[in-house]
């Protein structure tokens, strides 16, 4: 994998730059759709490359270790062949799903011991079993396996926790040198830091991560119930420290305020499951404001979904034909709002690397900050 930083903001610390793997080029800063089980939910794969057009998507090493497993992706050629997506995949580690198993799971120095979601069965993830997944996966970068605390979180229990993702992540480094890869390109490894909410925490994780000499870094443990302010503290204190010239990717984040006040910061990448969770919901994120469109509302309101026509939906459906499937639970309600999300996050991206370019960063995002806080 190569980062190319291309050009840093003057007023803020924004940030446009490619990443190149085997799979193509990732433009930054990039927002990388979830596709958990092997689908972005709601969408053909078709309408991903042609319409919304994302350079990455995300899949999850949880989910598709339980299904379809490991056996049969190894067997379709990896996770590309098998979903008929041929750019560029990232795999999350599954640490944030373990956590989300509180009531099931229990974690100790070996791993996490855990009963699957689906059936109840019981498996473990220690570093080393999470690295052979995910080179039978096959996505081009995959994460180092963490502990993702909650919020909120006692200080003690964060520091062991940090202390022990770090442990983590050397037993990760030490075990996938001797786990090949499979399908015919490299792997990119990005470790994580950690530490809850704690400035001295996130400032040790970060010095441990960049020291690790990786590719690439993330950040994990936000977007996990606290204030954004908190949130984006902590982005600050541990960009001022990991290296410039990798790139750097905030985990599970965020809205779209969220996001472009993370690239200010410093951030390249993001994923979340918000365009397509609240998309299904009948939530609509636009440039001027968030529309309910399953309120009365919109029922006569006949024109365009969205003027701006990111995407193919927002010209050929009025606001009141969607609003209309929603109130008869029509699943292409669900289909046209998720595309319509999705595009407006990639168009947010994508315009805020042509103003990140331009040196017209700063200006642009306190705009569109203050337009997108609207309910409308």
């Amino acid at each position: 994998m190569q980062f190319d930083l291309l050009k840093t903001d003057e007023a803020t610390s924004a940030r446009a730059g490619t990443i190149t793997t085997a799979h193509g080029t990732i433009e930054t800063p990039i927002f990388m759709p979830v596709g958990t089980v092997a689908t972005v939910k709601g969408v053909h794969q078709r309408e991903l490359r042609e319409d919304i057009n994302p350079d990455i998507i995300l899949g999850n090493t949880y989910h598709l270790f339980l299904k379809p497993g490991i056996e049969i992706l190894e067997k379709a050629g990896g996770l590309h062949k098998f979903m008929n997506w041929d750019r560029n995949i990232l795999t999350d580690s599954g640490g944030y799903q373990v956590y989300s198993l509180s009531g099931t799971r229990k974690i100790k120095e070996e791993g996490v011991k855990f009963k699957s979601h689906i059936d109840g069965s019981a498996h473990v993830f220690s570093p080393e079993r999470v690295m052979e997944i995910q080179r039978t996966i096959g996505a081009d970068i995959i994460m180092a396996f963490d502990e993702c605390t909650p919020y909120p979180c006692d200080y003690n229990y964060a520091k062991r926790s940090m202390h022990m993702t770090h442990r983590w992540l050397d037993r990760c480094i030490n075990h996938l040198e001797k786990v090949p890869v499979k399908y015919g390109f490299d792997q990119a490894f990005f470790p994580i830091v950690q530490g809850s909410t704690y400035k001295d925490l996130r400032r040790q994780s970060a010095d441990y991560i960049a020291n690790a000499g990786a590719v690439g870094n993330a950040i994990g443990g936000l977007s996990v119930g606290e204030p954004a302010e908190e949130m984006y503290a902590m982005t600050e204190v541990v960009t001022e420290i990991l290296p410039a010239d990798k790139p750097r990717y905030l985990m599970g984040v965020g809205t779209p305020i969220n996001l472009l006040e993370n690239v200010a910061l410093g951030i390249d990448m993001f994923d979340c499951v918000m365009p397509t969770r609240n998309g299904r919901n009948g939530m609509l994120f636009t440039a001027h404001g968030t529309i309910n469109i399953k309120n009365k509302k919109w029922e006569d309101d006949f024109s365009p979904l969205d003027e701006m026509a990111i995407t193919w939906v927002d010209t050929e459906y009025s606001k009141a034909y969607v609003k209309h499937l929603f109130s008869v639970n029509e699943y292409l309600g669900r289909q046209i709002a998720t595309i319509h999300n999705l595009g407006f996050y990639l168009w947010l991206m994508r315009e805020a690397r042509k103003q990140i370019l331009a040196g017209d960063f700063r200006a642009w995002k306190e705009k569109m900050v203050k337009q997108m806080d609207k309910r409308l």
